[in-house]
């Protein structure tokens, strides 16, 4: 009875508690590996918005981001410590989400912020509910549909990061020699990070980029192009600030919900994938179906707070799964430090003041590489079925569809406003609905029974 009193001390227990002194470090690398991408999706939005009818001041531009690291560590410590079966009781980070932000851009630029948060709490609820059956229709997003899901999202995101690299939405200089050679020589960083880096180096290679780029572009602010950066945000920016209840005023056009929630779906099923690697790689086991249903529902719980208080949409972050399966620390306690870190920059506007600072460039560099990623995710996941015809189909027809209508904005003006959103707001919602549904109607066929019906037809 007296040993089972003990607290077990281990970072590779679930329930251990490790030392401060052990425990910083992996926590530390979580905070480096998640820190980029939870700015950078707010970052993408404010500055998409720039010079439209929804452009928000710069104060609430930095709020946007302090409410996403708000958000995030309050989703990742729901995670860690499950209420009432609302999360995963694994260690799981949770962050703003890039695979979010080509509807949110069609989403914002349609309808404003307004908009976005209105069909994100729709799009939380959605996700509850998914929470609740993902059992029931786990089945009907195997790889080769969820695959070319996550390999339209990475397609789709690609011009978002060229035009940050020729120096983004309102850049006097826009195009100029300048904005490439910092885009540039950030991609070249990032990725000398990657290949030839090792510990936190590599690790941080996005931060250690960004980082670089910035300094450069102090260089040619100061000496080449007087201008070429502002720090408006970071001299304005405040000290200290908390969550705000509705800080935009909500709607809830009709599109905007149901392409919300179609994406929402999609993701649900995406972070079985993230939750799955979390046990397989850290716990070597698969998880249990509580696990799963805990944390979707956790999700969308955290989405419906998100809109409330103005954090754009969250969701697991592989990059953190890839450092539990490569640390095996499993410790919910060290996370736990995480979300501190997180929370504690989220009270400080002068981070969000800081990271508004940063050339649209200098992240155009660093992002691009974080989108290849996602489509090489996604070929990942079609390539682990067979390339049979019907899956070569369902792939093919799905990101022909998705990437070739919404490319074509003229080909589809006179439809209905409404289709028109669903339909043609983003290549990822269309060619969610055409792989899925021929995943659905056309009959499975392996290769070898397409090879032995090729082979019957010779023998007629």
């Amino acid at each position: 009875m007296e040993k089972n009193s003990v607290k077990s001390t281990s970072l590779f227990d679930l329930d251990g508690h490790p030392s401060f002194g052990k425990s910083f470090p992996v926590a530390l690398q979580h905070l480096l590996a998640m820190l980029v991408g939870n700015t950078l999706p707010s970052l993408v939005l404010t500055n998409a918005l720039k010079g439209t009818q929804f452009e928000i001041p710069s104060d609430q531009a930095v709020y946007v981001i302090q409410a996403g690291m708000f958000v995030a560590a309050l989703a990742t410590l729901l995670q860690l410590y499950p209420v009432m079966k609302v999360g995963a009781k694994l260690p799981v980070i949770m962050g703003v989400s890039f695979a979010y932000i080509p509807i949110l851009l069609e989403v914002g630029k349609a309808y404003g912020y307004g908009g976005v948060f209105g069909a994100q709490i729709f799009g939380g609820v959605v996700a509850f509910v998914v929470g609740i059956l993902i059992g029931k229709i786990r089945k009907y997003f195997p790889p080769i549909v969820s695959g070319t899901v996550v390999l339209t999202i990475g397609l789709s995101l690609y011009p978002v990061a060229i035009n940050y690299m020729a120096g983004g939405n309102g850049s006097p200089m826009y195009g100029s020699g300048w904005n490439w050679l910092v885009a540039i020589v950030v991609l070249i960083v990032v990725l000398v990070c990657n290949m030839f880096g090792k510990g936190y180096i590599k690790l941080a290679a996005i931060l250690v980029g960004i980082i670089v780029g910035y300094i450069l572009s102090l260089i040619i602010n100061a000496t080449a192009a007087p201008g070429f950066m502002s720090f408006h945000n970071v001299i304005e920016a405040d000290w200290f600030t908390y969550p705000r209840l509705l800080p935009f005023k909500l709607t809830f056009p009709k599109p905007a919900l149901i392409t919300m929630a179609i994406m929402y779906i999609v993701n649900s099923v995406q972070a079985v994938g993230d939750i799955s690697s979390t046990t397989i790689g850290g716990l070597d086991r698969e998880p249990t179906d509580q696990e799963i249903s805990g944390s979707i529902k956790s999700n969308g719980v955290m989405s419906v707070l998100g809109g409330l208080f103005g954090a754009l949409p969250t969701a697991t972050y592989s990059q953190n799964v890839g450092i539990v399966s490569m640390t095996k620390v499993v410790a919910r306690s060290v996370l736990r430090i995480t979300a501190i870190m997180i929370l504690l920059a989220g009270f400080v506007p002068k981070f969000g003041g800081l990271m508004m600072s940063i050339p649209q460039c200098v992240i155009g560099g660093a992002t691009i590489s974080v989108f290849a990623q996602i489509t090489m995710n996604g070929i990942r996941l079609i390539t682990s079925e067979e390339l049979s015809v019907r899956n070569s189909t369902i792939v093919g027809l799905g990101v022909a569809l998705g990437m070739g209508i919404v490319s074509v904005p003229a080909a589809t003006e006179a439809l209905d406003p409404t289709v028109k959103m669903i339909f043609t707001s983003s290549p990822v919602i269309l060619a969610t609905l055409v792989v899925f549904v021929l995943n659905i109607i056309l009959p499975s066929k392996t290769l070898a029974e397409e090879q032995a019906e090729r082979e019957a037809m010779e023998q007629e």
